[in-house]
């Protein structure tokens, strides 16, 4: 599998990993600030982006996307940062590689299986989209608002649409998010990795709950947190600075 990435800046390697439905784009605003110290590398995930498509879409299998593009640009030693879906593939790195692994940050995300169904309105709305002729984003987003309230979370959604010779179509393999979602959701424990650890939770956000404490401290015994005030799921993109000088601060803290 040969993701599609951006390489930015120079210096030590972190490795930018978005959420479900995203792209390397939605880590933008942390690339712009860590790419003044460090070469950032921003992937899209198997079935996202510009990647290429799969039936397979597994947390190893896209931890091993991961290394296998590391491996091919020669970078032996990296920090890995995951949003949301994103974290728990940075986490599932730690099983494949975590002697190279200098560092993890986890943005909202905890190494836990989540019971609760959120993205049926999201799915119902690509599928409208999908069952239709779509001539035009006006279109696509009419079609999503039958679904999806939030205009906001439309217009994520429509960063993904993109023009073809016979009208619009997702980038994401609407259909293989579908039919694993019950793996993106779920989530099998990794061996304990002693390395630095950071999770960085949204005040607001239900992912990260205080019965998730013993999880993660089994998992990553060597994990710091951090909590952004009056911001969700979507901290990175509501507290920008914030979030890059906790990520920044704590990378910088490593070297002392």
């Amino acid at each position: 599998m040969n993701l599609h990435y951006q390489i930015q800046g120079q210096g030590q390697t972190v490795v930018l990993i978005h959420g479900l439905f995203g792209s390397a784009d939605n880590l933008g605003i942390l690339a712009r600030t860590l790419k003044d110290t460090y070469q950032v590398i921003s992937v899209d995930l198997r079935n996202h982006g510009r990647s290429p498509h799969s039936e397979h879409f597994t947390y190893p299998e896209m931890a091993q996307d991961i290394i296998d593009l590391l491996n091919q640009l020669d970078i032996e030693n990296f920090t890995v940062i995951g949003h949301s879906m994103g974290g728990k593939v940075a986490m599932a790195m730690t099983t494949l590689a975590a002697h190279r692994l200098s560092s993890l940050i986890v943005l909202d995300m905890a190494p836990v299986a989540y019971h609760v169904h959120r993205h049926e309105n999201v799915f119902a709305g690509l599928q409208a989209v999908n069952h239709h002729t779509v001539t035009s984003r006006k279109d696509a987003e009419h079609y999503l608002s039958l679904h999806v309230e939030e205009a906001g979370v439309r217009q994520f959604l429509l960063k993904s649409l993109y023009k073809t010779e016979t009208g619009f179509q997702w980038r994401f393999h609407v259909d293989a998010l579908i039919a694993n979602y019950s793996t993106i959701m779920g989530w099998e424990p990794v061996s304990p990795f002693p390395g630095p650890t950071l999770f960085i939770k949204g005040q607001n956000s239900e992912y990260i709950q205080t019965e998730h404490r013993e999880a993660i401290t089994c998992q990553f015994p060597n994990a710091k947190a951090h909590m952004v005030a009056n911001t969700g799921h979507w901290l990175h993109a509501e507290k920008p600075e914030t979030v890059n000088r906790i990520i920044l601060s704590f990378l910088q803290g490593l070297k002392n």
